[in-house]
């Protein structure tokens, strides 16, 4: 007999092809359940009538599917061809015949959450490059100043202030900052030898970061458990846990601290490569206490890619940064304040508009980090069905859902060819939680919306979304 979470929410549904001996089976027949919390809600996407309602009011953590309230906010609101854009100048004089600039070269953010990333690289090119030709075609020869970039856009406050300390360090715990660069990722590279041995650090990249780092970390059997420590605009901290032994190039990625201080110290080594004299020491406006607003004599900008191709790459990859960069957006846009509790509240009066019921709803963050947020399944699904019907840029908001068993989060789940080309959908993952939400069609052509939150489960994950991809097959199958 087959045990199932949440087979129990079909004993009064008439429709459903299982039997009474099936339908029995509860939650405490499954012990890795037996102390969590589920939630689940299925909707016929056409008419919205909920189908499955179990549990669907309660509020749990969701973890990334978090980012789908998040993407259709900054859809609806800044609309698909929403852009970022950096700006790049001087202030003060520039004296074209002996090539000398009195004054700076500054670098001014505009919140764009993908500059530089790894996922965007067609886009942005050699953009460092091409920044400084451009200002090496004005013949500047001299700088009396110095490099500084402008990183005011947003607030000072980079990490919501509900993450988790070990996260912050770590890339997927980058904080957002107006000038955010290269995912405010760097990698730390290390050659690990024997169990116990203390790894051997080999190079950062990029060079110009620099950071103090205690290594605590050790060297022992195939754990993947390192973790870095370090607070936002901080200059140390510290690398602990365990990594795998016996490796030549073991990579921890980690969050950068200071994007902004890395952009314009690599900018000023770049101008310095190709022959310009800088006087002073690259910086931040955040830095200098004593700056004077002046005038920005402008050189050059960059764009980045349309909003509807951050989102698809945040909601197939599952970005924590697009995310946060996003509900920071929408503050800074609609409340002229550039964070996250901002971007809250425009995020819960969108929902609101929507028709969705927000009680019950705390919106920590935009990317689902936070174990503090809390949502409920029945008002997700009422979004998807709300953004199918009723949404300006649906198409957008569709694509931006991974495959089952193809691309982004879902290549490794919904494997069985049942699933390919009818089910779309968000997962979610953090310690004690798994989610998923999105669309699917059924055999009889059937259109739905799910929702599914698990909370403090335990015992393997992997079971759990095992129930869980076997229990969407026989809605698929059975309706």
């Amino acid at each position: 007999m087959r045990s199932s979470f949440f087979i129990i929410t079909f004993v009064s549904l008439t429709f459903c092809a299982f039997s009474q001996e099936k339908s029995s089976e509860t939650f405490s027949g499954d012990s890795t359940l037996a102390h969590a919390s589920v939630s689940l809600c299925v909707a016929d996407a056409e008419t919205g009538n909920l189908i499955i309602d179990y549990n669907s009011g309660i509020s749990l953590t969701p973890a990334s599917i978090l980012k789908l309230i998040t993407s259709a906010a900054a859809l609806e609101l800044l609309g698909p061809e929403y852009t970022f854009k950096t700006r790049v100048g001087y202030t003060g004089t520039l004296n074209k015949r002996s090539g000398k600039l009195k004054g700076n070269i500054i670098i001014v953010g505009g919140g764009d959450p993908a500059l530089g990333s790894k996922y965007f690289t067609d886009h942005y090119k050699d953009f460092m490059i091409n920044w400084v030709t451009q200002i090496k075609k004005l013949g500047i020869k001299r700088i009396t100043g110095r490099v500084i970039t402008d990183d005011s856009y947003y607030d000072y406050l980079p990490v919501p202030a509900k993450w988790l300390w070990e996260d912050t360090g770590n890339y997927y715990g980058a904080g957002t900052y107006g000038l955010s660069v290269f995912d405010n990722t760097y990698e730390i590279h290390f050659k690990t030898l024997s169990d116990s041995s203390a790894p051997a650090l080999k190079n950062i990249i990029p060079d110009e970061y620099r950071s103090e780092l205690s290594n605590f970390l050790l060297a022992y059997g195939a754990t993947d458990e390192g973790y870095v420590f370090a607070a936002p605009y901080s200059t140390s901290g510290w690398i602990a846990g365990r990594i795998p032994v016996n490796k030549d190039d073991f990579v921890l990625k980690a969050s950068i601290t200071d994007p902004p201080l890395l952009l314009a110290r690599m900018i000023n080594n770049k101008l310095k490569s190709s022959g310009i004299k800088i006087s002073g020491n690259p910086t931040t406006i955040r830095s200098e206490k004593n700056y004077k607003t002046e005038k920005i004599v402008p050189i050059t900008d960059i764009s980045s890619p349309p909003l509807s191709d951050i989102i698809e790459v945040l909601n197939h990859e599952s970005v924590n940064l697009f995310a946060e960069h996003l509900i920071k957006e929408l503050g800074k846009k609609f409340k002229n304040n550039g964070s996250t509790a901002s971007g809250a509240e425009v995020i819960i009066e969108f929902l609101k508009n929507s028709g969705i019921d927000t009680n019950g709803m705390f919106i920590e963050d935009g990317s689902g980090l936070s174990p503090l947020n809390a949502i409920n399944t029945r008002e997700l699904v009422r979004l998807l069905v709300y953004m199918k019907h009723r949404g300006k840029y649906f198409t957008e908001y569709f694509s931006s859902f991974p495959d089952a068993g193809k691309n982004g989060t879902l290549k490794n789940y919904f494997t069985d060819p049942l699933f390919t080309s009818r089910l779309k959908a968000k997962s979610g993952s953090m310690t004690r939680v798994r989610s998923f939400a999105g669309y699917f069609t059924t055999m009889s052509g059937k259109k739905m919306v799910f929702s599914i939150i698990i909370n403090n489960y335990s015992g393997s994950s992997k079971k759990i979304v095992s129930e869980i991809e076997e229990n969407i097959r026989e809605l698929i199958l059975n309706n």
